[in-house]
């Protein structure tokens, strides 16, 4: 039986301070849009001009001290106007991981984990710290 109003979430959500996200859709591009958080299946961000919803997209993240970014495909599950910076929230939704067109490498998951492992340690070290004093 569903539990209205509960995280149904399985994935944990963290932050990378400093990462970006590049993304394409139809003919627009921007760059260098501020990543908020990302999962193992997602990401939120905040961008200029939204696409449409269940668009397709292409998706760029650059994490500080990786040379190479990550390019992930996925689709737009949802949109919402943050009105002090005139900008949107535009959460995606990655494509399967698989060796099929238009999945994702599955090597890029691996890159996921392991920046949420290092990520989410630190955030828990400073939770403790903060806890201690």
């Amino acid at each position: 039986m569903e539990e209205h109003g509960i995280e149904k979430r399985t994935c944990i959500r963290f932050q990378i301070p400093g990462a970006t996200v590049s993304y394409q859709f139809k003919e627009h591009v921007e760059e260098f849009s501020p990543l908020i958080d990302i999962s193992r299946r997602g990401l939120k961000f905040l961008g200029k001009k939204p696409p449409q919803m269940n668009a397709e997209v292409t998706l760029n993240i650059s994490v500080p001290g990786e040379r190479v970014p990550l390019t992930l495909y996925g689709k737009v599950r949802w949109i919402s106007y943050f009105e002090a910076k005139d900008q949107y929230f535009i959460g995606v939704q990655f494509n399967p991981y698989g060796e099929k067109q238009g999945e994702n490498y599955p090597g890029n998951m691996v890159k996921i984990i392991a920046l949420e492992q290092k990520y989410t340690i630190k955030e828990k070290a400073k939770t403790e710290k903060f806890e201690i004093d």
